[in-house]
């Protein structure tokens, strides 16, 4: 009878440790979304986002209508993201390469702003990388909700949503920004 109870007693641990991992991941995305970007049902293609606002490093205040003229590519990252990470030379990349006809602009959702921020760049000068914060905790919520970092958001000329996606592959910002710039 013993030994029957024992592997019972592991079955329960084990619902008990999934339902509550459960709990955490769902109040954590629950959180994250919040945090990231409001909580409509999402900006659509050739939504107005040019009243997005964020921080630079010396603490200007900055808009997306800045940027008339320009194709923008957000990419919005954390420094504890490990996807976000890799994405990084990649989006330092095409900021380096940027000239009249498109700009990057790698906007960082760390909770602790640039006393994290600063850190990590410093740690990793051979990206080359100027980043950016939102401002305020509503900032970049007319880009909809971002389900997940990194997320990249490709912006028209005339400060209007053309596309989104969450997540990091190899490729996908420079195609989307070529594809914006209409090099495709």
């Amino acid at each position: 009878m013993a030994d029957a109870y024992i592997p019972e007693s592991r079955w329960r641990m084990g619902v008990a440790a999934l339902l509550v991992g459960g709990g955490l991941l769902l109040g954590g995305v629950a959180l994250a979304r919040g945090l990231l970007g409001g909580g409509s049902d999402g900006a659509r293609p050739g939504t107005d986002v040019s009243r997005v606002a964020f921080r630079d490093a010396e603490g200007n205040r900055h808009t997306l209508a800045e940027y008339r003229g320009r194709v923008v590519l957000v990419d919005v990252w954390a420094t504890w993201c490990p996807p976000c990470r890799r994405s990084l030379p990649e989006v330092a990349e095409l900021q380096r390469a940027a000239g009249g006809a498109y700009v990057v602009l790698p906007i960082s959702v760390d909770q602790g702003g640039w006393a994290e921020v600063k850190p990590f760049l410093a740690q990793n000068p051979q990206l080359g990388l100027t980043a950016f914060l939102p401002d305020g905790g509503k900032a970049l919520e007319a880009f909809g909700p971002i389900p997940g970092i990194p997320t990249t958001i490709l912006v028209d000329r005339q400060g209007r949503l053309v596309k989104r996606w969450s997540g990091y592959g190899e490729g996908l910002a420079r195609r989307g920004l070529d594809e914006a710039l209409g090099r495709r």
